[in-house]
C-alpha cells in the first residue's frame, strides 16, 4: 500500500496486524496479564508485524498505556493505529463526536502512547448528535497539525443495526464514507471480515479497492472460533463478549464445527500450518488492500498469526474455503 492508503508509515502488504483489544478489554479478564501482553507486542514486532491497532476506550485507556510501554522502545518499527469517538461509562458506551472532544482525545492518546504522531486515527463510531462532517473536519485538522498521519473509519458495529430484508449490511457505512470523503480522504476502513463473516466482501471491499483505501479485517479469526482452540460448551467468563454472542452458545459452536474442519483440511496440506493461519491467509488472498488484524494477548498466538503471512494458498484452496458452509447463529 502506498500514498494515502494507510498514511506515510510503511505498512508491508501481505503481513498481519495485531489487534491489542484483548489485552485489556472484552475478553477473559482473568487472563489479561500486562507482562504477557508486553511480550506479545514484542513478539509480533520481532516477527515483522507493523500494524498495532488499539483504541482509547479499551480499558478504558489502559490498552494505550500498555502499548506505550513498547512504543517507547520500538516506535520506529510500528505503524500505530488508535481510535476515538466512544466514551465508556459504568453500564454504557456513548458516542462523542464533538470537535473539541476529538482534539482532547487525540492529545490524550498521544501522551498514553508515548509518541508524537499517530499513523492512523480512526473514528470509532459517528455521533448521531453531531454532523459527521464536523467530526471528520476536526480529525483532518489533526493531520494538518502533524499529530496524525492518516484517517480511518470503523464499521465494526454494522452487524448490530436492525435492517430490513434485502438491505445491504454496509449501506449506511458507505453513505457516511461518501460524505466524509468530501471533507478529507479516508485512508482505511475497519470492518469485521473472516471466513464466517464475509459480508464486507460484497460492497465494502470493492469500494475500498476502487479508491486505494485499506480494509482492516477486524475479528478475522471469528473471536477465536476459527483457530479451532475453543471447545463447545466450555463457557466464558461473564464479562467476555462471547458469553453474549449468538454464535458462541454450545449448540451453535457445535453446529459450526464444519467450518473449522474445512480449515483443518487445508492446513494439513501445508505441513505444520494451523486453522488460524489458513483463515488469515484466505483473507490476504482477497486482495492487496486487506490487512487482517487478529487480536491476542499471548506471545505464542502473536507469533503464529504473524507467520500466516508466509502461507500461500492455491486458487483452488481459496475457492474451497470460500465454499465452506455459512456460519449459523447469526444476528439476522
Amino acid at each position: 500500500m502506498e500514498g494515502r492508503t494507510l498514511g506515510a508509515a510503511a505498512l508491508r502488504v501481505g503481513t498481519i496486524g495485531l489487534g491489542c483489544m484483548p489485552m485489556s478489554w472484552a475478553y477473559t479478564t482473568s487472563e489479561q496479564v500486562g507482562e504477557e501482553a508486553v511480550r506479545a507486542l514484542h513478539a509480533a514486532l520481532d516477527e515483522g508485524t507493523t500494524l498495532l491497532d488499539t483504541a482509547d476506550m479499551y480499558g478504558p485507556f489502559t490498552n494505550e498505556l500498555l502499548l506505550g510501554r513498547v512504543l517507547r522502545q520500538r516506535r520506529a518499527e510500528a505503524f500505530v493505529s488508535t481510535k476515538a469517538g466512544l466514551l465508556v461509562g459504568d453500564q454504557h458506551i456513548v458516542a462523542n463526536g464533538r470537535p473539541s472532544y476529538i482534539r482532547r482525545a487525540c492529545d490524550a492518546s498521544l501522551r498514553r502512547l508515548q509518541t508524537d504522531v499517530i499513523d492512523l486515527y480512526q473514528l470509532h463510531r459517528p455521533d448521531p448528535e453531531v454532523p459527521v462532517e464536523e467530526t471528520w473536519g476536526a480529525m483532518a485538522e489533526l493531520v494538518t497539525a502533524g499529530k496524525v498521519r492518516a484517517l480511518g473509519w470503523c464499521a465494526v458495529d454494522a452487524r448490530t443495526r436492525r435492517r430490513g430484508p434485502g438491505t445491504d449490511l454496509y449501506e449506511a457505512t458507505l453513505t457516511q464514507l461518501r460524505r466524509v470523503q468530501q471533507v478529507f480522504p479516508v485512508s482505511a476502513v475497519q470492518a469485521e471480515l473472516s471466513v464466517w463473516s464475509r459480508e464486507a466482501l460484497g460492497r465494502l471491499l470493492p469500494w475500498c479497492a476502487e479508491r486505494g483505501v485499506g480494509l482492516l479485517a477486524a475479528m478475522p479469526l471469528g473471536h477465536g472460533f476459527l483457530s479451532g482452540t475453543l471447545t463447545p460448551g466450555s463457557g466464558f467468563e461473564p464479562d467476555d463478549v462471547r458469553a453474549r454472542h449468538p454464535r458462541f452458545t454450545a449448540e451453535m459452536m457445535a453446529a459450526n464445527q464444519p467450518v473449522v474442519a474445512g480449515l483443518r483440511r487445508v492446513a494439513a496440506r501445508h505441513g505444520d500450518a494451523t486453522p488460524a493461519q489458513v483463515a488469515l491467509a484466505w483473507l490476504l488472498a482477497q486482495g492487496p488492500h486487506v490487512v487482517p488484524v487478529p487480536g491476542t494477548k499471548k506471545a505464542r498466538w502473536a507469533v503464529e498469526n504473524a507467520r500466516a503471512g508466509r502461507l500461500r494458498l492455491t486458487d483452488a484452496e481459496v475457492a474451497e474455503i470460500g465454499a465452506l458452509p455459512p456460519a449459523l447463529g447469526s444476528w439476522d
